[in-house]
């Protein structure tokens, strides 16, 4: 059950994939987390554990089979306001400008007019995208897009942020840049995130803590402490302590990575 400190309290979840043919997958078998409320936590493991899985359960955008997952606002049903995510693919509307993008996230938490507007300036800026505000998606780099559609779920203020592999398509300076933004972003907005990610060093260097997951069907294998994003130094990278633990956290998805091969054959 979730308390003042808990901004996500998940309980024995499973979850399975019943296709119209052929035999169901069990995605996600009782898994149980707490991620504190204004945390950051990342969600690794190997490919098909699972991870999208679990944020998309999160998000209310899958049915809750088995177990509960509760915010502060109650039991995880459907999608709410509480909860914004922020894909990969950045999911803009090509026909509509940056600030038009943002502006129909306000709108859909029925602030209009003058209020809405100035609203929208304010998290555009936070993004870096000052001066792009009239333009279209076709018309901007990858990170520019990725900070386009983070701004528009920051500005509908959702006390929880779901990121599923945001930086996944982006080459590896943008993606630099970007993690350094998100997190100047974080100690801002002070936001409950749970982050998927792919890339053990991202996931060390954004998150408070970090859950490994175990090959399919999902559990959590193992939860680490990193916090090593309290600082905006970004020499960390070359610090014995940020190493290990990359190193600690590589062994055990490499384990999982190596478990899954073997039931593959």
């Amino acid at each position: 059950m979730s308390d003042d400190l808990t901004g996500i309290a998940i309980d024995h979840l499973s979850h399975r994939y019943v296709p119209r043919t052929g035999q169901a997958v069990t995605a996600l078998d009782n898994v149980s987390l707490t991620v504190p409320r204004n945390s950051f936590h990342a969600l690794l493991g190997p490919s098909g554990c699972g991870k999208s899985t679990l944020l998309f359960l999160i998000g209310g955008f899958l049915p809750i089979q088995e177990g509960e997952i509760r915010t502060a606002s109650g039991p995880v049903l459907a999608p709410g306001p509480e909860r914004g995510v922020v894909f990969q693919n950045f999911a803009l509307f090509p026909w509509k400008t940056v600030k038009q993008n943002v502006l129909y996230g306000i709108g859909k938490r029925g602030i209009r007019g003058a209020e809405a507007d100035q609203r929208a300036q304010h998290f555009i800026d936070l993004v870096h995208l000052t001066g792009f505000e009239n333009s279209y998606p076709a018309q901007l780099s990858g990170g520019m897009q990725q900070r386009a559609a983070l701004a528009r779920t920051l500005a509908t203020d959702p006390d929880i942020l779901l990121m599923d592999e945001p930086f996944g398509a982006l080459d590896a300076q943008t993606r630099r840049i970007m993690q350094e933004e998100l997190l100047a972003i974080w100690r801002e907005t002070r936001k409950t995130v749970v982050f998927v990610t792919h890339d053990v060093a991202e996931a060390a260097y954004l998150a408070d803590t970090i859950s490994v997951m175990s090959a399919r069907p999902g559990r959590i294998r193992q939860r680490i402490d990193a916090g090593f994003n309290r600082t905006a130094d970004t020499s960390v990278f070359k610090s014995p302590e940020f190493i290990g633990l990359v190193e600690h956290v590589w062994d055990l998805v490499r384990d999982e990575v190596d478990e899954a091969r073997l039931r593959s054959h």
